[in-house]
């Protein structure tokens, strides 16, 4: 791969009465795998192509908008939509102060059993979570409901998968429990061993897949004439106002980027909106970190090495 010359030098600051120097360029990590994979792929390209100094700085997905907005942080490596929704429409439709690369990796939301579990108690819809018969199944503290991870405390889905337990009525017969990711991939991992149902929210792409035969429970098609999803910030009474009868629209993921980071780097931004990433890519991402337990960094250069055809089409080449 020919490497293309960077024109920019990193901007000199005074620290301390020190000399030292800011990174040209700011990638925002998220909490998630395959994301923080993407960031670390993004900063090796733009290091071996670009010339450039980046730096990384880990944040929720609402505070690497809220720094793409003031231009410290210059890139969200990987955006969810609907998820983020509400910050797609304040920061790049409002105020226009972040934009969105062109191609998004497209993504499937719902509720997962096993296999196991659908095929021997004939679990295969979401309304069958609303049969007392079949949720009590799902009850692992005896108290008569089943129980539901329905996301990391915090996250859009969750509240989302909220609105969802509310709209279909298996609120009434399930728990609905937030905690982090790894403490429901553990409880996976368990009830699978143990050959117990286990319920939770779900998404592809993801390397959980590869470890498990999980299904999707099946829904009714998305309807975007009854799905009306409120976030707390956007509302007080955000609960009552929502609903979400039925499945999720097909989601997509895009990298996301600073109006800034357009003027000082506009070759980064090319780039940005060049970056084509597939489900399978982003799934074996996320299981080289997590499964393979390998360092981001590491990871994305030897990715980048393995796929340079790839890399030369976001570069133009």
């Amino acid at each position: 791969m020919k490497a293309i010359k960077a024109m920019a030098m990193a901007a000199v600051v005074s620290v301390n009465g020190a000399t030292a120097y800011a990174a040209d360029v700011v990638v925002g990590v998220p909490g998630w795998p395959s994301g923080a994979a993407t960031a670390y792929i993004l900063k090796t390209v733009m290091e071996e192509n670009f010339g450039l100094e980046v730096a990384m700085q880990s944040g929720t997905n609402t505070v690497i908008f809220e720094a793409m907005d003031r231009g410290s942080i210059d890139i969200h490596p990987q955006v969810w939509l609907p998820n983020q929704k509400n910050l797609y429409q304040k920061y790049v439709e409002e105020k226009g102060t972040v934009f969105q690369g062109s191609h998004g990796v497209e993504a499937k939301q719902g509720i997962c059993v096993t296999q196991a579990t659908s095929e021997k108690y004939a679990i295969k819809s979401i309304y069958d979570l609303t049969d007392p018969d079949k949720s009590v199944l799902f009850d692992s503290n005896g108290n008569g409901l089943g129980e539901m991870w329905i996301g990391e405390p915090g996250a859009a889905s969750t509240v989302v998968e909220k609105i969802r337990a509310k709209s279909y009525g298996y609120d009434q017969t399930m728990d609905l429990v937030s905690t982090d990711t790894p403490i429901n991939w553990a409880a996976l991992e368990v009830a699978v061993k143990a050959n117990k149902p286990y319920a939770f929210f779900c998404y592809t792409p993801h390397y959980v897949f590869s470890l498990y035969d999980l299904v999707f429970l099946q829904e009714p098609e998305h309807n975007a004439d009854t799905w009306n999803v409120l976030q707390p910030t956007d509302d007080p009474d955000w609960f009552d106002k929502s609903n979400a009868d039925s499945a999720w629209s097909v989601a997509n993921l895009y990298v996301n980027y600073s109006k800034s980071l357009s003027e000082k780097h506009p070759e980064a931004a090319m780039l940005l909106d060049n970056v084509n990433l597939t489900a399978e890519i982003v799934s074996g991402l996320s299981y080289s970190m997590v499964v393979e337990k390998k360092d981001p960094e590491v990871l994305a250069k030897e990715w980048v090495q393995e796929h340079s055809n790839l890399i030369e089409s976001w570069l133009g080449q």
